[in-house]
């Protein structure tokens, strides 16, 4: 026998399951089969006449609640007459007509008719989103209006200047502003890639949506990276009219007319800012795991690459990205007899790189990876480039770029 709670709570688990399905099927046009899902019955379970004599209070229970149940749907009842209990009205089918009676017994009417609002609203104006918007239900739904209607004026406004070149800050929509648009740069993207390129249904299209870039996809001009690099050769300097401390659009740094022996990566700033002057060298720092601009520098080729960062995984992370684009990529100061001589300025690693493996490292450098990854040395413990006793790090890299190493 279901009682209306054991109604309620059946409709709570299939709204959550087929909530964006209900929403496909609101309008024509789309190739949905929950369309045949309503109107729905729902079996209230009718006892045998056996169940009703052995359990005749939950019976009369059960007919008492649908007796002084008031909701949504329809209620079918059926004529039973029982053995020593008697004749008796009982429940026997609950018909939910359409999605809007099945969302009304789990209190989400609000959230459901807003969705459908919007839902149509766009379809009205992007017909090709049809079999796919529905996938969207929690933005439809839970937008506030204000946000609602700057998402469809962007997408709007998109449409209409595919490729305006703009910066974020340019775009002439009201209320659309650089911490709104980046805060939505995935959802903006996978919409326009869906009204750009139609109706994309299958699992790799949908992989695809999700990889494409927001300023290409959007036509918007993304800010400029920028390099922070210091020229340590006084000669070198020459070259830029004196300047020693460059920070730079990438494609200005790639067209420096500089020749330098030695090229120093570190991934610290503060450690980069602390290179005295050397002969022949400059240091390039700060890029994270932004490291695949250093393949678009082409005065980089013929130079001496020093790579050093981090030891955490992480660091290592980064060191096997930036080996993708300079295989000849050297490390100094990530070795293990480092790790383990700066032991009492371990810090914790916060999260640990998820990668299993990172096949262009070293054997020693993959080997020490493996051991941070596994704990050996304690628990997520690393060691940051800039606790690296200075006078013992700048040996090493002052001898790099006298030619002793």
């Amino acid at each position: 026998m279901k009682f209306p709670e054991d109604v309620r709570n059946f409709i709570e688990r299939k709204f959550k399951s087929r909530h964006r399905d209900w929403l496909k099927a609101c309008v024509p046009g789309s190739n949905s089969d929950d369309k045949n899902e309503f109107p729905l019955a729902i079996d209230l379970g009718i006892p045998t006449g056996k169940e009703a004599v052995n359990r005749q209070n939950d019976v009369r229970a059960w007919i008492a609640a649908w007796n002084n149940w008031k909701g949504s749907g329809e209620l079918i009842r059926a004529e039973r007459n029982w053995q020593i209990i008697g004749k008796h009205t009982i429940p026997y089918k609950l018909i939910l007509k359409n999605p809007a009676d099945a969302v009304m017994w789990i209190g989400e009417t609000d959230r459901w008719s807003r969705a459908v609002d919007r839902y149509k609203k766009i379809l009205q104006r992007w017909p090709v989103l049809v079999n796919n918007l529905h996938g969207y239900f929690n933005v439809l739904a839970d937008y506030d209006e204000p946000d609602f209607i700057r998402l469809y004026d962007i997408l709007s406004w998109i449409c209409a200047y595919p490729d305006s070149g703009f910066y974020i800050r340019q775009i002439p929509v009201t209320g659309i502003d650089t911490k709104w648009l980046e805060s939505r740069k995935s959802l903006v993207s996978e919409l326009m890639t869906l009204i750009q390129h139609g109706i994309l249904c299958t699992p790799a299209d949908q992989i695809s949506i999700k990889s494409r870039d927001f300023f290409e996809t959007c036509g918007f001009r993304p800010l400029p990276q920028l390099i922070r690099m210091r020229i340590l050769d006084p000669v070198l300097r020459n070259k830029t009219g004196g300047l020693a401390d460059i920070s730079a659009p990438l494609d200005e740094i790639a067209a420096l007319d500089i020749k330098p022996q030695f090229v120093f990566i570190v991934e610290n700033l503060q450690t980069g800012l602390a290179f005295q002057d050397l002969n022949d060298s400059v240091v390039i720092m700060g890029l994270g795991y932004a490291v695949d601009a250093l393949g678009k520098i082409p005065w980089l080729k013929n130079t001496q690459r020093i790579y050093w960062g981090d030891i955490d995984t992480h660091g290592f992370a980064i060191l096997n990205r930036a080996k993708s684009y300079l295989p000849d990529l050297k490390t100094i100061l990530m070795d293990e007899k480092t790790f383990l001589d700066h032991r009492e300025l371990w810090v914790e690693e916060k999260s640990q790189s998820p990668a299993d493996d990172l096949p262009l490292l070293t054997g020693n450098e993959l080997m020490l990876y493996r051991k941070l990854r596994n704990n050996e040395f304690g628990y997520h413990v690393r060691l940051e480039q800039e606790r690296i006793r200075w006078d013992e790090a700048w040996k090493v890299i002052s001898e790099i770029a006298a030619g002793k190493v």
